[in-house]
């Protein structure tokens, strides 16, 4: 068998086409290509993963802080309410001074300015003669009952009560007044007598 291992034609003058000069695909290109996708799907994967958890720890930071922040504000306030509540003999002092007139000289100057300091820190003082008697916010020391109150009542303030913001430091002790149990059965039985009375007058004279 004679082979023509000549390159150019000797018909048409053209080059020939080895059968090793056509492109051969690499063995691993295929693989390769087949591999590109779950890569890039995997790396999409992990983005979405890795975003969560910074959204996570994020949320988590934020909650922490507004945390912290709250009992800060709790510890303030309730260091605030013992310094307040230490003092409130000392205002009841001068209450009583103000109440007998001593609170005269510079012991005045003293109590004013020792009152708009815890007023500024939020402490105020509540209880008034004639304010409907709350067992929340008053102690009641003394009871009695009394016609000239409908409900009960608070008709003395034997010591204010104070509170700071919402928070009660110490109940006002009042003297208590209900209405008195004889007071509706006496009107009633006036009433009926009334109506007796009226009864009787308009009735046919037989006379």
């Amino acid at each position: 068998m004679i082979r023509d291992n000549r390159k150019i034609d000797p018909e048409t003058g053209k080059a020939r086409e080895s059968a090793g000069d056509a492109p051969e695909a690499a063995p691993g290109d295929q693989g390769t290509q087949t591999a590109a996708a779950p890569a890039e799907g995997s790396a999409t994967d992990l983005l979405a993963e890795r975003t969560a958890d910074l959204q996570r720890l994020q949320a988590e930071f934020s909650n922490y802080r507004k945390r912290v922040e709250r009992d800060r504000i709790a510890v303030r306030e309730q260091a605030v309410a013992s310094v307040l509540t230490e003092l409130l003999p000392v205002l009841d002092d001068i209450g009583r001074a103000r109440d007998h007139g001593e609170l005269t000289g510079g012991f005045a100057k003293v109590s004013e300015s020792l009152e708009a300091a815890v007023g500024k820190l939020g402490l105020t003082a509540y209880g008034a003669k004639g304010d409907p008697f709350d067992p929340t916010v008053h102690e009641a020391l003394l009871h009695s009952y009394s016609p000239e109150v409908t409900e009960p009542t608070c008709v003395e303030i034997l010591q204010p009560g104070y509170r700071i913001n919402d928070r009660i430091l110490r109940a006002a002790r009042v003297a208590v007044a209900e209405p008195s149990e004889e007071t509706a059965p006496e009107e009633t039985a006036a009433g009926s007598v009334e109506s007796g009375e009226s009864g009787a007058s308009d009735g046919p004279d037989e006379n």
